[in-house]
């Protein structure tokens, strides 16, 4: 028997409209800049953050990092069209508008430094919305069709959120907000080239110059293999400057094997499937990376290590 669900889609109707809106935000993606927003803001001091910082900080850096999606998804509509990974995105699909898409993305950002501005500090809303810009237009429109090393230099606006926390809490920038903007700006490499790999076909169809499209498969894999030991070097900063504990480094150093094997595995198999469980495992390392950051922060307070 056909389900609702069927029958929807044999009249052509689309899915819920909320549903199409929160698409263009890509929810996993934003989940995971809150969150290292939120770690940057715990780690900032050695209690808990102030209620205004904690929930305006992290709304308004969530909405800002959701209008830099939604604007990504409006400047690449004629890719997404293209690129198996993103045809069905709600602007290829024609199930909104593009007017439709900017006005939402212009009220999600403007609300964002309406609420950092009024309730957390100037500082935020201007390193957030460089942020915003960094990766919602310079990186879409220009570096990612001028270079190669797109995601090499692009990254820096990814690798914002936890400093963006950071200024939420001390409205001002310090060395260690700077070292957690530094582990995510060297972990962005390896993570997304490991992603271009398994996708290279689709970035050639539509000519963007990714690495394994300009330099082939196998010197994408040694450029991973170089930034995952490189990425071990600076996630031990942390332990090294005194920022960490004993928690963290055993922690991280756990993680940081895990994924030197997966880059080492990249390097000597052809497997098919390795690119995106390397992928994979990128994501799962950052998020758990942060979480070691943050308890080992507490344990550290608790103890007076």
């Amino acid at each position: 028997m056909a389900t609702e669900s069927d029958l929807a889609t044999s009249h052509g109707l689309t899915p819920a409209v909320w549903r199409q809106y929160l698409e263009l935000t890509k929810p996993r993606v934003v989940a995971l800049i809150v969150f290292t927003a939120v770690v940057g803001m715990l780690l900032a001091t050695s209690g808990m953050p102030p209620l205004s910082a904690l929930f305006a900080g992290t709304a308004g850096i969530g909405l800002a990092a959701s209008s830099a999606a939604a604007i990504n998804h409006l400047l690449d509509q004629r890719i997404d069209a293209v690129m198996a990974r993103t045809k069905d995105r709600p602007l290829p699909t024609g199930q909104l508008t593009e007017s439709r898409v900017l006005a939402f993305a212009l009220a999600l950002g403007a609300l964002s430094m309406v609420i950092l501005v009024l309730w957390v500090n100037t500082l935020t809303a201007v390193l957030t919305f460089a942020s915003l810009i960094g990766y919602a237009v310079i990186y879409t429109v220009w570096l990612k069709r001028a270079t190669p090393q797109n995601i090499v230099i692009g990254g820096a606006a990814g690798a914002a959120p936890p400093v963006l926390g950071w200024t939420s809490v001390t409205g001002q920038v310090d060395a260690d907000a700077l070292l957690l903007f530094l582990i995510i700006f060297v972990w962005t490499p390896p993570h997304f080239w490991a992603l271009a790999i398994h996708r290279r076909a689709d970035y050639a169809a539509v000519d963007i110059p990714m690495l394994p499209v300009t330099h082939g498969v196998n010197f994408t894999r040694w450029h991973i293999f170089f930034y995952t030991i490189l990425l071990v070097i600076v996630t031990t900063l942390p332990f090294l400057t005194g920022m960490s504990g004993p928690l963290y480094l055993g922690g991280v150093s756990v993680l940081n094997l895990g994924f030197l094997w997966y880059a080492w595995r990249l390097l000597v198999n052809d497997d098919p499937m390795l690119p995106m469980q390397t992928f994979g495992y990128s994501v799962t390392y950052l998020m758990v990376l942060f979480a070691f950051l943050m308890v080992d922060h507490y344990f550290m307070a608790l103890t007076g290590a």
